[in-house]
């Protein structure tokens, strides 16, 4: 294997394994965001809450990954 063939197939790897990640990402905000759409909010604040939540989490693992 040369050096050429292993940096290619390291590539493909990376890529990969960052496409898997991205995925499963998308999929667990996917998957929070769907539950507050299917929310039968008793009010406008109800819904305003759990939207603040999502946006907190967010927000908060966007400072994990920037500290780390």
């Amino acid at each position: 294997m040369t050096d050429h063939d292993f940096l290619r197939d390291f590539q493909e790897k990376v890529e990969k394994r960052l496409k898997e990640n991205e995925i499963s990402v998308i999929q667990y905000w996917h998957d929070r965001m769907g539950r507050v759409v299917s929310m039968k909010p008793d009010g406008i604040a109800s819904l305003q809450l759990e939207i603040k939540k999502v946006y907190d989490m967010m927000e908060n693992r966007v400072k994990t990954l920037k500290k780390g």
